[in-house]
């Protein structure tokens, strides 16, 4: 059915409404930086991996504290024997077969282990301690990961803008050229180094809508999923400048950096396990009882119930050398732990020094970028007046826009890559929330 709008204002109105409701429906959700890291905190597998571990580590304490308990087992046993025969073969002395049924119940329990059990849940404690700083750097990780994406999908688009303003400018630089070409105002040739100059900057747009393309999917794998991050990223500001110093930084990051604190939970776990190695050549002792009742029984005058209590001391003798073995390997594993920590401290000071330089690197390109930018603008209009006044020729004009683009472009690269760069500064201090 054909409505008909005898108002004109009245259609026009409808027609805005209904335009705006479209692009409000088809626009793409806004997305800040700290929403992205939420986002990633909670969805991506490493950070639920780390977490499985951890729970992992937890569990190996409770195994481990299992010998402190009572160890009850029931049991029911039923025996069928030829009449009289009796055991011959093996090393204790023969013991006559029975035709019985019974049930009962056996409890074991360790007195004492010379410490081993100790020493083995203390030592998982400590391994669950460096898996929980493992996840918490996991995390760290991953953040990070999201920071470089973020900002690297802002700085393509960023290019995208300029790259779409170069092609406006060019093509409209083109058009007059062309245009005062027919009227023999121009060369040829000006109309050829302005073609040029356009395929030039339709050539920058194609490269920068990759970049866009790229770096949302690589923002959506940053961010645990599988598909592209299709959102409007908010712009965020920029931070204050790197302190002159990095030694300030570096003690920072000793203190501060997961990675460190799961390493030296590592080797305090590592000694520990070797003092329980150590615990292996020193006496065990255990008890053990019994009960139960024999409801039936081939042989008369054996009670029906029966109960038994004893006590065992296990005093190692000699083993072929395992034991003495196994407590110099553990002794070896804590002193390449003692190494692992020492050569991960002089790598994160290493990494804090560079990331500080290349944060104080970014952040002073911003301000030479700024000027480079102004300039490149003000040569620009020079350019663009002298050929106007033909006072100079097309490729002086080309390659004013050139350079225009490029600090255009350069202003942006410092800004972005001084976010990321701070980021990384972050992370390096452990202080990358």
């Amino acid at each position: 059915m054909l409505l008909k709008y005898h108002n004109p204002y009245l259609f026009l109105v409808i027609s805005l409404a209904l335009c705006a409701q479209i692009a409000t429906a088809q626009a793409p959700a806004k997305l800040t930086i700290r929403e992205a890291e939420a986002m990633a905190l909670q969805n991506h597998p490493q950070i639920q991996a780390a977490q499985n571990e951890v729970n992992y580590s937890n569990q190996q304490i409770i195994e481990n504290r299992a010998a402190y308990y009572p160890n009850v087992t029931g049991d029911l046993t039923a025996s069928q024997g030829n009449n009289l025969a009796r055991i011959g073969a093996g090393d204790l002395s023969a013991s006559r077969l029975f035709n019985r049924v019974s049930p009962g119940v056996v409890i074991r329990q360790l007195i004492t282990d010379s410490g081993r059990t100790s020493n083995l849940v203390g030592s998982s404690r400590l391994e669950a301690q460096a898996a929980a700083q493992s996840a918490q750097a996991t995390r760290f990780d991953v953040l990070l990961a999201v920071n470089r994406a973020y900002y690297d999908v802002l700085r393509a688009q960023s290019v995208v803008r300029v790259a779409n303003q170069t092609v406006s400018a060019r093509q409209l630089l083109s058009d007059q050229v062309t245009e005062l070409a027919r009227n023999n105002l121009k060369s040829q040739l000006d109309v050829s180094f302005a073609d040029v100059n356009v395929s030039e900057a339709k050539l920058l747009l194609v490269r920068a809508q990759n970049a866009v393309e790229e770096n949302l999917a690589e923002l959506g794998r940053a961010m645990g999923s599988d598909q592209p991050a299709n959102y409007q990223l908010t712009d965020e500001p920029l931070p204050s400048g790197p302190p002159p110093s990095a030694d300030a930084l570096v003690a920072q990051a000793i203190s501060n950096r997961p990675e460190l604190a799961g390493l030296r939970f590592s080797r305090d776990a590592a000694y520990k396990f070797a003092e329980a190695e150590k615990d292996l050549s020193r006496p065990t002792v255990s008890a053990v009882a019994v009960g139960g009742f024999t409801p039936y029984i081939n042989t008369p005058g054996i009670p029906v119930e029966y109960e038994g209590i004893a006590a065992n001391v296990s005093i190692p003798v000699f083993n072929g050398h395992l034991f003495s073995s196994r407590r110099e390997a553990a002794n070896q594993r804590a002193m390449e732990s003692d190494q692992r920590l020492r050569n991960e401290q002089q790598q994160i000071s290493r990494d804090v020094r560079v990331a500080w330089a290349a944060a104080i690197g970014a952040f002073q390109r911003i301000d030479v970028t700024a000027q480079f930018l102004r300039q490149a603008a003000l040569a620009l209009d020079l350019a663009q007046g002298r050929y106007n006044l033909g006072l100079s020729s097309i490729v002086e004009l080309t390659q004013a826009q050139l350079n225009l683009t490029q600090a255009e472009i350069e202003n942006l690269n410092a800004k972005y890559d001084y976010q990321t760069q701070n980021a990384a500064l972050q992370y390096t201090l452990g202080l990358l929330q």
